[in-house]
């Protein structure tokens, strides 16, 4: 019976080494593919180049703006200042004036009194002067705070402090809104007892951690 030869299979052991030629992969890039990287990352430079100059001339503007809003707050002092007059119950502290809470409300009251409702009429008097100079692209807001002294409050229909703090800011906030301010233009908040000017415990400092605060800002 003649024999029969089989050709061998590659991939069989019987094959030497010298019957594969193995395939090396080139760890270099191929000219067009080199190309390629090269374009993205000029690109990408290019990008973060632009979103820093961007991210500055929008910090410079924006410093811009809080310049301009500080020349009418200062303008806003002033004549909120002479407006009160030299009221030993109203106070600037920081970048605020600190009224206290009696002049506008009775003991455990948001409801605004004849004296508060005056108040409130002087400033917005005042906030109708100012505010037609500040330009319409700057975003300004009255902040109105209400803070209360540490003690619990224990007549409905407040729960607790922030009620009552929150309900007094809002009744100024709304007042004014009825006196012809825009409530876009218009922030109450409230603080309960949680930010005290004083850290007393006595009648003294109580008194001066019940009170109303206004800020001329911006949104």
């Amino acid at each position: 019976m003649p024999r029969v030869e089989r050709e061998e299979d590659v991939g069989s052991p019987s094959c030497g080494p010298h019957k594969v030629q193995g395939v090396v992969d080139d760890p270099r890039p191929q000219p067009a593919v080199a190309a390629a990287l090269e374009l993205s990352q000029k690109k990408v430079g290019e990008q973060d180049t632009k979103i820093a100059d961007l991210g500055q001339r929008l910090n410079v503007a924006l410093a811009s703006k809080v310049q301009e809003l500080a020349r009418y707050r200062s303008e806003f002092f002033g004549r909120l200042r002479d407006a009160l007059g030299n009221h030993p119950d109203i106070r600037i502290v920081g970048d605020r004036f600190v009224f206290q809470s009696e002049l506008f409300f009775d003991t455990a009251s948001a409801e605004l009194g004849p004296a508060g409702r005056e108040q409130v009429r002087r400033l917005v008097g005042v906030l109708k002067q100012v505010t037609p100079k500040i330009p319409s692209d700057i975003n300004w807001v009255l902040q109105v705070d209400g803070h209360t002294d540490r003690r619990p409050i224990r007549k409905e229909p407040f729960p607790s402090n922030w009620e009552l703090s929150t309900a007094r800011a809002l009744a100024i906030v709304k007042y004014a809104i009825e006196l012809g301010i825009p409530p876009r233009h218009l922030a109450a908040n409230g603080f309960a007892e949680f930010h005290p000017l004083d850290p007393g415990d006595g009648e003294a400092a109580w008194a001066r951690n019940r009170r109303i605060e206004v800020k001329l800002t911006s949104r």
